[in-house]
């Protein structure tokens, strides 16, 4: 702990909010607003936390940045409650990318692919891969996450100006939404952006800070750049230990938008999402396994587990917000949190058709 930290000081705080003049005045505010909503908890906390900081006299300019980050989440949340229902997929690239360069051919048909198969295209919304991405996609189906910087910074033409461009003060929070928005990530080759976003999806999933998606690398036929990056990971990262072989798992290759295509609905075929619910981790399913295939899952995933055993669940998940996943069947076990890459080879055993009831209407 810093020499800086009171302790005595923020434990004040807290009782200090305690008081009988804050805590129903919290109380009658949250009402005021929210009524008795399932969330009135969560906001409350809010309140506090707010409360707590004007208590603590922090200086203008941590009090700046508390407003700025909760304005801008505020206003991310209610522009994007219209796409709610759409499902979307993050288009990583450079903006340096010329439009005569086979990678902007390329992204712009995997735009037009992704917008065939009803997802929307989220980028930064810049030039480059972006504007590709977003060519193919057309409007209807493209996102643009852009930020705002000293210098202008314009959003590509086809979002630009539109209720599908969002602007963005902090990079944290723009990062945030690209991962939080998306069921899948697909990473042109690019530059130092390109390679810092590529490598803070992998270490968001493989320490369990998001939720397992496909991240595809997707490159030109015969091209070498992902290709040489997967090499040095082989032969740098994993051969010293810095990672585990299993890790490659959370990443696919693709030379196609068919191929980047058929991973993501692959991915999704029986596997619907997943969630952490009184220290079991769960697995939605589309479908039931069978008998036989839970017993192979038994053998070959035990290492997954802190305690022995999968059980498989019907329907009736409660505390659920989308009630339409109340009634999906659900796999369960307490998982050990660690090993994502053999949490994705998990997933992508119960997505095949061999293993699932009812295979015909899968």
């Amino acid at each position: 702990m810093s020499d800086d930290f009171n302790e005595v000081d923020y434990l004040n705080r807290h009782l200090r909010t305690s008081s009988s003049e804050i805590q129903p005045t919290l109380d009658r505010l949250v009402a005021l607003s929210h009524g008795k909503g399932p969330h009135a908890d969560l906001y409350r906390e809010m309140l506090l936390t707010i409360v707590r900081m004007a208590q603590a006299e922090r200086d203008r300019w941590d009090a700046k940045i508390l407003l700025h980050t909760m304005r801008e989440l505020e206003q991310s949340f209610a522009r994007l409650d219209s796409f709610k229902r759409r499902r979307k997929v993050t288009v990583f690239g450079s903006a340096r990318t010329p439009v005569s360069h086979d990678l902007y051919l390329l992204a712009r048909e995997m735009g037009a692919t992704l917008a065939r198969h009803d997802f929307m295209t989220i980028t930064g919304a810049g030039a480059g891969i972006m504007a590709a991405a977003h060519e193919g996609a057309g409007l209807d189906n493209s996102l643009g996450f852009n930020i705002t910087l000293p210098f202008e910074q314009r959003s590509n033409d086809v979002v630009h100006g539109t209720d599908h461009d969002l602007s963005f003060k902090f990079f944290f929070l723009r990062k945030l939404f690209f991962v939080k928005e998306a069921e899948a990530l697909i990473l042109f080759p690019g530059g130092f952006g390109t390679l810092d976003e590529t490598l803070e999806v992998l270490t968001l999933v493989q320490t369990g800070k998001s939720p397992v998606v496909p991240i595809i690398l997707l490159d030109t036929p015969g091209g070498q750049y992902w290709v040489k990056l997967l090499e040095f990971f082989r032969e740098q990262l994993c051969a010293s230990r810095y990672v585990l072989e299993t890790d490659l798992n959370l990443i696919s290759l693709a030379h196609s938008p068919e191929q980047a295509m058929d991973h993501i609905l692959r991915f999704y075929h029986n596997y619907h999402s997943a969630r952490w619910i009184d220290g079991r981790y769960e697995l939605r399913l589309n479908h039931p396994l069978t008998g036989d295939a839970l017993q192979t899952l038994e053998k070959r995933f035990q290492d997954l587990c802190k305690e022995p055993g999968f059980v498989q669940k019907g329907g009736g998940e409660a505390g659920v917000y989308e009630q339409e996943l109340s009634e999906m069947t659900r796999l369960s076990f307490v998982f050990n949190g660690r090993d994502l890459g053999r949490l994705r080879a998990l997933i992508d055993f119960v997505n095949q058709p061999a293993h699932l009831e009812n295979p015909d209407t899968a």
